[in-house]
């Protein structure tokens, strides 16, 4: 998965805001962490305020 449509998915369920939504975030954050690395996963957490949406904290380890 390219990190533009992780972006684009993540912010579908941000708006969204549910548990299955916050479900869905967090198993789009473990394939963009398996294939691009925290790094990318903290970067995507500050950029889209996954912190405040969901409670994901930058440095957090997601697992599908």
């Amino acid at each position: 998965m390219t990190l533009d449509k992780a972006r684009e998915l993540l912010e579908v369920h941000v708006r969204m805001g549910s548990g299955y939504n916050r479900n869905a975030a967090r198993l789009v954050l473990a394939e963009v962490q398996r294939e691009h690395g925290q790094e990318a996963v903290d970067r995507l957490i500050r950029e889209l305020g996954l912190e405040a949406a969901f409670g994901f904290r930058p440095g957090t380890r997601f697992r599908p």
